[in-house]
C-alpha cells in the first residue's frame, strides 16, 4: 500500500490529508455514537492520517477524549489543527486572546495547540493584527502555548499584510477546487513571496466532485437529503461557476483521467489536482465519521502525480467555467464569511 504523503508545516510534519472534523457541528451530516466515532478517528490515525481539523460542535471535546485514549508514544504524533472565530468587533487585549486560547486547551485536553487558526470577521479596523500579535507571542514566548500559528478565509491583501508584520511561520487555510480557484488569483503569489503553505477545504465541493454524480441529473435540493455543503457548493456550481451540463463535462473528463491512473476515483483525481499545486501543503477532506467511510479511496490520492496530458485536459474544461471569475462575483478568499 502507498504510504501517506506527508510535509513540513511551520514546526510541524503532518500529513498531506487532514481528517476534517465540520460534520460534528450538525446532526444534518449524519450521526454517530462518540465511541463509533473515537473507534473511526483511531482507525484514520493508524492508517497514517493522524491529522485532526476543526473546532465546531463538540469536535474539540471529542478530539481531546480520543487522544486521551492513546499511548503516550501516539499522542506525541496526533495533530490538533483547530481554530478561534471571532465574529464580532472586539477589542483584542492579551488578556482576551490568552482566554480564547486557553478554552481551546481546555477543550482539546492539551497543554499546547498543535496548529491554531483565527478567523476574524470584522476587517473595518486592524484588531485582528493585535490579536495576531498577542497569539504569537503565546507562540514565541518560554511558556509557549501554541505550536503553530494560522489564519482562516483571510484575502490575499490582509494575508500579505499579515506576513509582513508578523514574519515568517504564518499557515493559511481557505477554499481551494477545481470549481472554486480563487487561490490562483492573489493568494498564490503571496504565497510565493512570504514561503506560506495553505491548507485548502472544499476541495470535493461537499462530495459533488464525485463518480456518484457522474450522469446524474440536476439535483433537487428540496427533495433531496443533502449536507449543507452541498447545498452550498451546489449554488455555486449552478449560479456563478458554469452550471449543471459543464459540471457534467468536467466529471467525464476527471473520469477518463482516473482511468488512465489505474481506475482511480473523479474524487482522487480532484484532490490530486489541488494537492499538485506548490503552495498547498495539505487538504482537509470532511470525515463523516461513523457515517461513512473513504480510507481506500483516500489512500490512492498517493503514489502518483497528474501529467502534462492530464492538467491539459482539465484546463479546457475550466477555461468554459467562470471558474476564474468567481474572484470577481464572489470576492476574494473567504469573502462569502463576511
Amino acid at each position: 500500500m502507498t504510504s501517506v504523503e506527508t510535509v513540513r508545516l511551520g514546526p510541524l510534519t503532518v500529513p498531506r490529508l487532514f481528517n476534517g472534523l465540520w460534520q460534528l457541528s450538525s446532526p444534518a451530516w449524519g450521526t454517530a455514537p462518540v465511541s463509533k466515532i473515537r473507534q473511526e478517528m483511531k482507525r484514520y490515525f493508524d492508517a497514517g492520517y493522524t491529522a485532526f481539523a476543526d473546532h465546531y460542535g463538540s469536535a474539540e471535546q471529542i478530539f481531546g477524549s480520543f487522544r486521551a485514549s492513546l499511548s503516550p508514544e501516539e499522542q506525541s504524533r496526533v495533530i490538533c489543527a483547530t481554530k478561534w472565530c471571532v465574529f464580532r468587533p472586539s477589542d483584542p487585549t492579551s488578556q482576551f486572546v490568552r482566554d480564547a486560547v486557553q478554552e481551546r486547551l481546555v477543550r482539546t485536553g492539551t497543554q499546547t495547540v498543535d496548529l491554531l487558526q483565527l478567523h476574524w470577521s470584522d476587517y473595518s479596523s486592524r484588531a485582528y493584527i493585535t490579536a495576531l500579535q498577542h497569539l504569537n507571542s503565546l507562540r514565541l514566548g518560554p511558556n509557549k502555548l501554541i505550536n503553530a500559528l494560522g489564519l482562516c478565509n483571510f484575502d490575499s491583501v490582509r494575508t500579505d499584510e499579515i506576513c509582513t508584520t508578523l514574519g515568517p511561520g504564518v499557515i493559511v487555510s481557505n477554499q481551494f477546487s477545481l470549481i472554486d480557484t480563487r487561490p490562483l488569483d492573489g493568494m498564490a503569489d503571496v504565497c510565493r513571496r512570504h514561503n506560506l503553505k495553505l491548507l485548502t477545504y472544499g476541495t470535493l465541493c461537499g462530495g459533488f466532485l464525485a463518480d456518484k454524480y457522474l450522469g446524474g441529473p440536476l439535483p433537487d435540493p428540496y427533495k433531496e437529503l443533502m449536507t449543507p455543503s452541498q447545498r452550498k457548493y451546489l449554488d455555486v456550481i449552478l449560479l456563478a461557476w458554469g452550471g449543471w451540463p459543464l459540471f457534467q463535462h468536467l466529471l467525464r473528463t476527471l473520469r477518463t483521467i482516473g482511468d488512465r491512473h489505474d481506475g482511480r476515483s473523479i474524487a482522487v483525481i480532484a484532490t490530486r489536482w489541488v494537492l499538485d499545486h506548490p503552495f498547498v501543503a495539505s487538504v482537509l477532506v470532511g470525515t463523516r465519521l461513523g457515517v461513512s467511510e473513504h480510507t481506500y479511496d483516500n489512500q490512492r490520492v498517493f503514489g502518483f502525480r497528474l501529467t502534462t496530458e492530464d492538467n491539459a485536459a482539465i484546463e479546457r474544461v475550466l477555461v468554459q467555467s467562470n471558474a476564474r471569475g468567481l474572484i470577481s462575483t464572489m470576492g476574494d478568499c473567504g469573502a462569502e464569511y463576511r
